[in-house]
């Protein structure tokens, strides 16, 4: 039962303030539609969400003394971290349009690890240092699947302005200086973790398998990934990138990271399957 209900009191706080936002940000009208900034009681409400769903989300991973991890686990993580992401954001600029956008994906997170629990137990994740090794690169995993679905609905925007569509939709997104800027952090932040992430895999996998690196597809694509991911930011200090450079840079390195399996498949399938 206590169980349950963590992961339906952060539901039900994502779907009030989904619902609060909506009527204001979308049904509302005139100066109501795009004055909302988020409050600092809205604030609140949202970081408690935060805190029992970050709750939730441990007692899924980590049940008794080990370690499971599935579907529901996984894409609720994505959306947790998102969604801290945008809570940090909130402080330094106004994301308007998104506040109804990010709740009803928090509804949808925090449900999904008690409808899907995690089955994969594992068996070679006692280790303090290997569990964060997991962490660190699920949380990058999830912040390029976030910048790149980002990205897409910055390109959607774009081009509603270049046809100058003017939708309700459109007028209640932050200008896209604002979403560029997010991106980047986004973008920054992810490099950062993967770079973590094949680092401390490489340790790993010397430590427990006296290799390095097996150079297969996934560790090709991985660095790959990173490569691209490293250009692009270079790019983007040096030379200014922006708008649809950045937009194909972004989406070439997310599938890039989808075909070497960070995150999740590549712990498991890499490093766990070469342990057994």
């Amino acid at each position: 039962m206590a169980s349950i209900l963590l992961h339906l009191v952060p539901a039900s706080l994502y779907g009030a303030l989904g619902l609060y936002f909506w009527r204001i940000c979308w049904a509302g009208s005139g100066d109501a539609a795009v004055r909302q900034c988020m409050s600092t009681r809205e604030r609140l409400v949202l970081l408690a969400a935060l805190v029992v769903h970050g709750a939730a989300l441990h007692a899924a991973l980590f049940p008794g003394g080990e370690m499971r991890f599935g579907f529901g686990v996984a894409v609720s993580l994505m959306i947790w971290l998102a969604i801290c992401f945008y809570w940090v954001e909130t402080l330094y600029a106004r994301l308007d349009g998104l506040h109804a956008l990010a709740m009803p994906a928090g509804v949808i997170g925090a449900l999904l690890p008690a409808l899907f629990p995690g089955e994969h137990v594992l068996t070679n994740a006692g280790s303090p240092a290997f569990r964060a090794h997991f962490i660190i690169a699920m949380l990058a995993y999830s912040l390029f699947t976030l910048a790149a679905l980002h990205a897409m609905l910055m390109a959607v925007a774009e081009r509603q302005l270049h046809h100058a569509r003017f939708t309700r939709a459109l007028a209640n997104l932050p200008p896209l200086l604002t979403m560029e800027a997010l991106l980047f952090r986004l973008i920054g932040i992810a490099f950062v973790l993967l770079t973590l992430t094949l680092v401390s895999g490489a340790v790993f996998s010397e430590s427990l398998f006296g290799q390095a690196f097996r150079v297969d597809h996934k560790t090709v694509f991985a660095f790959i990934s990173w490569l691209l991911f490293g250009i692009l930011l270079a790019g983007r200090h040096i030379r200014g990138w922006r708008g649809r450079v950045a937009l194909r840079w972004t989406l070439a390195g997310f599938v890039t990271l989808l075909l070497a399996y960070v995150g999740s498949r590549f712990v498991i399938e890499v490093l766990l399957a070469r342990a057994n």
